[in-house]
């Protein structure tokens, strides 16, 4: 499975205990507040897009939708996200499972600054009813992003006071 995938990734960093796993289903944004108890907006999503003939994949806050004016404009191609039937050949997860941890070669990870806004935050591991917290600057070291980049909308008008 693939959070065996993700857990094995996070031991050469001691950090595999800190994965949750649920009874539940954590595989969309609400669901995985509610498994969670945090605010949605918090849920690190994980967003796979088809760019030449790979993949980046987008971590945005739970509640930041892609503005696809500025992704066209960074990627200078329109934003075509995976089919469903994609994104494990592509990413090496499942959909609802899709996160930024020990994901395929091929795969350019990015952080959205909507993330930018918390202290901690909540990306999937690998499967619908997995996550991990992580820092801000955790997230940015274990996912082996390329850069931070501003491509997302709606989110500056939510207002975060905290868990």
């Amino acid at each position: 499975m693939s959070v065996d995938k993700v857990r094995d990734y996070f031991k050469q960093w001691n950090l595999d205990e800190r994965i949750k796993e649920f009874d539940v289903s954590s595989a969309t944004v609400e669901l995985a507040a509610q498994a969670l108890h945090c605010k949605p907006e918090r849920i690190a999503k994980s967003i796979s897009f088809k760019v030449d003939n790979g993949c980046v994949l987008i971590v945005a806050a739970g509640d930041a939708k892609i503005d696809n004016a500025k992704f066209k404009a960074l990627f200078n191609t329109k934003a075509k996200m995976l089919k469903p039937d994609e994104v494990m050949d592509f990413v090496g997860h499942p959909v609802g499972g899709v996160c930024p941890f020990a994901v395929k070669d091929n795969v350019k990870v990015y952080l959205d600054i909507s993330l930018k806004r918390f202290n901690t935050v909540f990306p999937a591991c690998g499967s619908s009813n997995s996550a991990i917290e992580l820092t801000l600057d955790e997230l940015e070291k274990y996912s082996n992003c390329i850069s931070w980049i501003d491509v997302c909308k709606e989110w500056q008008n939510t207002v975060y006071v905290g868990d």
